[in-house]
């Protein structure tokens, strides 16, 4: 383990310090996250201000999701002889660039221009947090601080829309993108003061990536995440058609359902952190199963707003452990390269984001929403027998032995 600190004997001072960091990388991902949800609830507003339509308005998401995945696969190369704090801050510095340059936009070019710079900040942050949250805290505390910082997305994914949505109704789209630069400026703030040095450790190069996955335990590991990802996102991209002509019920209840999605999924970041520490492979194999059996409930007998709303609740928490055991996983079966490997899980997650969007509005447009869920089901439990077949998620006891694994 790479952990800078000893479990035993740790000054409270030290400790006091090093949680401190810990919810700034928390806060760090609330802020990016937060910036990457708000055109979702401002799509409208933006494309009218900007006299474009909504779907080009749109690739403001797929802008930052693409360089988010060039980001997390290059910046621990790039940025391989620099100390960590400072790599990181420059992250939030250009948070707070970007959603200004999106606030102070004249034409779509500048826009996506801003979207670009927060995918580069968004993939980078992503790609290097899970190795710096192993160097702030002893090994013992690894899962529950990778569950604190996780648990930023959870938090996002309940305030920044309905926030968002809110400010731009009553001051207009680009103060809530000024408000998260404002934000974004409070946690560069928060990390400048709590972050300590971390030179670069490891032997970060883009031939590391192909390395890694020549590594039996890395491939295996990136394929069942690409389809335990890719089901997920295949089933959330789509709950709303769900909720509309399944379930058939209005905008207000499908708000109170994706808020209960919400807070259960931030619940889950915390009881991934428990299951992670009793047996980290059982966490990651029966969670997608879990959503999986959700799935086919859903699609067999969903229609009645009660049975669905707790049906997709449950299915918040489940996949709330998800992004916690994976970042675990990354902690104890690759701490040699654990930045190499943050940037292949950040990568092969956002791919599988893409896919399983696309994929799922075929299907969608071909057979129905029902069909959707019932193939995503059908992914997600691929994905389990993946996991129990092929992953392997014990610490290899050498680098050496990692390599070979």
């Amino acid at each position: 383990m790479t952990s800078e600190h000893s479990a035993a004997g740790t000054p409270a001072a030290t400790l006091t310090a090093a949680w401190a960091a810990v919810f700034s990388m928390c806060l760090g991902v609330f802020g990016l996250v937060g910036a990457e949800f708000l055109p979702a609830s401002l799509l409208t507003d933006m494309a009218q201000d900007l006299g474009i339509s909504e779907g080009l308005a749109g690739q403001a998401v797929t802008a930052t999701a693409a360089m988010g995945v060039v980001a997390s696969l290059s910046v621990a190369a790039l940025t391989r002889s620099i100390d960590r704090r400072r790599v990181l801050l420059g992250f939030s510095a250009l948070l707070v660039l970007s959603n200004l340059v999106v606030a102070f936009s004249t034409s779509v070019e500048i826009l996506l221009v801003g979207r670009l710079m927060l995918g580069a900040a968004l993939g980078g942050f992503w790609s290097l947090s899970t190795a710096v949250v192993m160097r702030l805290v002893p090994e013992a505390n690894v899962p529950k601080a990778l569950s604190i910082m996780v648990s930023g997305v959870s938090a996002a994914t309940i305030f920044a829309a309905p926030v968002g949505s809110y400010v731009g109704d009553m001051f207009g789209w680009r103060v809530a993108f000024a408000g998260a630069a404002g934000l974004g400026l409070a946690v560069f703030a928060f990390q400048f003061a709590t972050l300590p040095s971390l030179p670069s450790r490891g032997r970060a190069r883009f031939g590391m990536l192909v390395e890694l996955m020549s590594r039996r335990r890395v491939a295996l590991a990136m394929l069942a995440v690409l389809m335990v990802f890719g089901g997920h996102m295949s089933l959330f991209t789509y709950i709303r058609p769900f909720l509309e002509t399944v379930t058939d019920i209005g905008i207000t209840a499908i708000s109170a359902t994706l808020l209960a999605f919400g807070i259960a999924n931030f619940i889950g970041n915390y009881l991934g952190s428990m299951l992670v520490a009793r047996s980290l492979l059982m966490t990651l194999a029966i969670m997608p199963l879990t959503i999986a059996v959700l799935a086919f409930l859903l699609a067999t007998i969903g229609g009645t707003f009660a049975i669905d709303l707790t049906l997709i609740a449950l299915w918040g928490l489940a996949f709330g452990t998800v992004p916690v055991a994976w970042s675990a996983w990354i902690a104890r079966s690759v701490p040699d390269e654990a930045e190499s490997a943050g940037g292949l899980l950040v990568a092969a997650i956002n791919l599988a984001i893409a896919l399983g969007a696309a994929i799922g509005g075929l299907i969608l447009d071909l057979s129905g929403v029902q069909s959707v869920f019932l193939a995503s089901g059908s992914v997600l439990v691929l994905a389990a027998i993946t996991v129990i077949a092929g992953v392997d998620a014990r610490t290899p006891r050498t680098a050496a032995e990692g390599a070979g694994a």
